[in-house]
């Protein structure tokens, strides 16, 4: 009978912490910054290269992939999905990250719960729906919703 192979989750050597960062496990965390007095919830994963700021808040279930930036006092709700690459050879890139794309969150931004953010740039002061699909950059600051976001109010 076949066994498979098991991978604990770990937090690696490499991660680089603020001061007053809390984290609940399990969590995978490597290569990524964790600014100061942020919070890492359960079942995250963020991967190398990530830089996440000070007083950020990452809830449980939230995947935050590579060439990602979240700025400061950034809320990223309960299993929020990061994505870099966008298939556009009509499938996945397969590990090629000269085709994958990164995300540039601004400060005082705050994500819903099971929002998925492509590869964009969100301004400064900007809330996210729960579910929301946000497809394009967002440079004004205000509320968006829905599949694909769109603005609901300004701030």
């Amino acid at each position: 009978m076949n066994k498979p192979l098991l991978y604990n989750s770990l937090i690696r050597e490499d991660v680089s912490f603020g001061v007053n960062v809390k984290i609940v496990q399990p969590v995978n965390l490597y290569g990524c910054s964790i600014g100061d007095n942020s919070f890492i919830g359960p079942f995250v994963e963020i991967q190398k290269d990530v830089v996440i700021g000070d007083q950020c808040k990452i809830q449980s279930h939230t995947f935050i992939c590579e060439l990602v930036t979240i700025g400061n006092n950034c809320f990223i709700g309960h299993g929020v999905m990061f994505i870099n690459d966008l298939f556009e050879g009509g499938g996945p890139a397969m590990g090629d990250k000269s085709k994958w794309k990164s995300t540039s969150i601004g400060n005082n931004v705050s994500i819903g719960s099971n929002a998925t953010i492509l590869p964009i740039s969100i301004c400064d002061n900007v809330v996210i729906g729960a579910g929301a699909v946000v497809t394009k950059n967002i440079i004004e600051s205000g509320t968006y919703i829905g599949n694909p976001a769109r603005r609901l109010t300004a701030k």
